[in-house]
């Protein structure tokens, strides 16, 4: 009989770190080697979700009687509108990726605009205002860029998930081997 020297939690440790490593690969070498069906899976994935809580959301208006009519109301048509969004986004789905994209892209680029305008807002407290402002300045030009040109910035952060996906989870099923206890 042989005996193992780990224990419970290094082994769950380890079985979560590879496990993890092992997905982020799939995923990572997905995104790099099909990217835009990679994205219409991704899409698709989120039109369930939006399906199923939709119906969530419908169920729970009839089902919170204790609720005023306004709250089982607003959770009913909520609900309506994940639903109708979830079958707009199936009908459609290399739209929906490409909007979805977009929209993301665009959303990141302007909270990189005001990330760096925030720093250079809190420039009398930084410890280093050197680096404060070059940040300021890299997160301000990346912003513009990714809200100038938002078709090129998706492309460029689709690619550098898949890098990243695909490095990190190297590292973890590394991590994961190098456990002992």
């Amino acid at each position: 009989m042989t005996t193992s020297t780990f224990t419970p939690v290094a082994k769950g440790m380890r079985l979560a770190l590879i496990a993890g490593g092992l997905i982020a690969i799939a995923f990572g070498i997905a995104v790099l080697v099909w990217p835009g069906k990679t994205a219409v899976v991704i899409t698709g994935v989120i039109a369930v979700w939006a399906i199923v809580a939709g119906l969530i959301y419908i169920a729970m208006s009839f089902a919170t009687t204790g609720h005023s009519t306004g709250s089982r109301v607003g959770h009913g048509l909520l609900g309506v509108l994940y639903i109708v969004a979830g079958i707009y986004a199936f009908v459609s789905l290399q739209q929906s990726a490409a909007f979805l994209a977009i929209f993301a892209t665009v959303l990141i680029g302007v909270m990189w605009i005001f990330e760096g305008f925030t720093a250079l807002f809190n420039l009398g407290e930084a410890s280093s205002k050197g680096i404060t402002i070059f940040f300021a300045i890299i997160s301000v030009l990346a912003g513009i860029s990714l809200v100038s040109t938002p078709l090129w910035g998706a492309g460029f952060l689709w690619w550098l998930a898949g890098i990243a996906l695909l490095v990190l989870g190297v590292l973890n099923v590394i991590r994961g081997f190098s456990i002992k206890a």
